[in-house]
């Protein structure tokens, strides 16, 4: 089953540098991804100021230009998965976390995990 990852946090982080430690851990975990091909794809969003939302409401469409500043937390970057089981998607997401926990402490975000639909 196919599950899309994504990790979310506050906008800040894109500021901060990004330590040594969790980009060589994080390299480790997407070579060996796709090295089982586990990892479909991956990638981390540019800033919110670069990116911009059109919604549908009362019949008409509206656009808005980043940056999102209304919003507490913007999605950073995903993963596209493939594993055997919901219990698997839940180990790796976990492991992903666990990278920034042991590397960067002070980080405060979290990993959404989503089952794609089956078409």
């Amino acid at each position: 089953m196919k599950y899309l990852m994504f990790i979310r946090a506050s906008e800040q982080y894109r500021g901060e540098n990004i330590p040594a430690g969790l980009l060589d851990a994080m390299g480790r975990l997407v070579e060996e991804g796709f090295q089982t091909g586990v990892l479909k794809d991956t990638a981390g969003l540019q800033d919110s100021s670069q990116g911009f939302r059109i919604r549908s409401r009362g019949g008409k469409l509206q656009t808005t230009d980043g940056p999102f500043t209304e919003a507490k937390e913007v999605i950073g970057g995903y993963a596209l998965v493939e594993l055997k089981s919901p219990e698997d998607a839940r180990e790796f997401a976990r492991r992903f976390m666990e990278l920034h926990r042991v590397h960067w402490p002070e980080f405060d975000g979290e990993c959404e995990v989503r089952p794609l639909e089956d078409m």
